[in-house]
């Protein structure tokens, strides 16, 4: 009988490890992909945040064109001071 029992208690015992062991794996690899894909997005939102900065630039050029060409129009006479103020708020949103 003792030698019945030594038997189950190591079958027990391998089948436990094998178990722990094949649970582990998965485990891992989930962590592994989960952090591979946490990487990949911060790098696509750093991507796309450096494509979005030179719009800006861009806008401010069309306001400062549009600000000189009212500052001329109103230097020939053709806007009254209330009318330049009224289109400069209108161009820069204020």
């Amino acid at each position: 009988m003792p030698g019945l029992l030594r038997g189950v208690a190591r079958t027990a015992v391998i089948a436990g490890t094998a178990t722990a062991v094949s649970n582990r794996v998965p485990r891992r690899q989930a962590n592994r992909w989960a952090t591979q894909d946490q990487q990949a997005y911060e790098s696509q939102q750093y991507q796309s945040q450096s494509y979005d900065a030179p719009a800006p630039a861009d806008d401010m050029d069309a306001k400062l064109a549009q600000l000189r060409e009212l500052g001329e129009l109103k230097s020939q006479g053709v806007l009254s001071e209330a009318e330049f103020a009224a289109q400069k708020q209108r161009i820069l949103g204020t």
